[in-house]
């Protein structure tokens, strides 16, 4: 199956094309900012490195949320922009869903030869003392669904039995169990999600797996001034 991938998130910017498990061209960039002036001329490279016409894409997969709201809807409409252009259908992931696979990657390439337990929480700094946060068991489907919550209430989420915690919130999630819990381990606190695992993810997702708009966790932050209207964006 061909696949393009992209990721606009979180601090990063992503995409990959091919097939996922022979060839994948990848590239990924930390970036605050400018993910739209990133992500098009990202398409082009992997695209052409993988020798790809956009004509022969099955699939369009992207990342939709939780994240930063402009990165969220940067990714969602620049996938339904090419899936009109291509005919190639799109795949809606969860973020969070994403960094777990990524985790495991980056774990498995380290050379660490000890097994990641069974449980993983992915936690992202959401700012406001919150936390985006998901707990996945042994694959990279969650035995919840994403939350926004406190750092005491994520660290509720978490089950008996050594755990990992990785992403920008995992220290947040961590400092709350340091003194009742020893299996708890913080792994990879930069953690970003990755279009390349994005790509693998959505090999054996149905093309519906999730629909293609962002996912809020809370409201935005920005507020609309007085007599005007912010529209709202599906």
């Amino acid at each position: 199956m061909n696949i393009l991938a992209l990721d606009t998130c979180f601090g990063a910017c992503s995409a990959a094309a091919g097939r996922p498990g022979s060839d994948l061209a990848c590239e990924f960039e930390l970036r605050q900012t400018g993910h739209a002036e990133a992500l098009l001329p990202m398409v082009e490279q992997v695209m052409a490195r993988a020798q790809l016409p956009f004509s022969d894409l099955d699939r369009i997969a992207v990342t939709v949320g939780p994240g930063s709201f402009t990165g969220m809807r940067i990714g969602i409409a620049a996938a339904r922009a090419l899936s009109l252009a291509t005919g190639a259908p799109v795949t809606g992931v969860p973020t969070l869903m994403v960094m777990a696979e990524t985790a495991r990657r980056d774990h498995a390439l380290s050379g660490n030869s000890a097994k990641l337990p069974a449980h993983m929480l992915v936690a992202v700094d959401a700012r406001k003392g919150q936390v985006y946060a998901q707990l996945f068991g042994g694959s990279s489907q969650g035995v919840h669904t994403a939350e926004v919550l406190d750092p005491a209430d994520a660290a509720r989420l978490i089950p008996e039995g050594p755990v990992v915690l990785t992403g920008s919130g995992a220290a947040l999630v961590a400092a709350q169990l340091e003194r009742v819990r020893t299996d708890v381990t913080v792994i990879f606190p930069g953690l970003q999600p990755d279009a390349a695992c994005l790509a693998a993810l959505a090999v054996d997702m149905a093309a519906d797996h999730m629909p293609v708009r962002p996912l809020y966790l809370r409201p935005p932050d920005a507020k609309p001034q007085v007599g005007t209207s912010i529209p709202r964006v599906t």
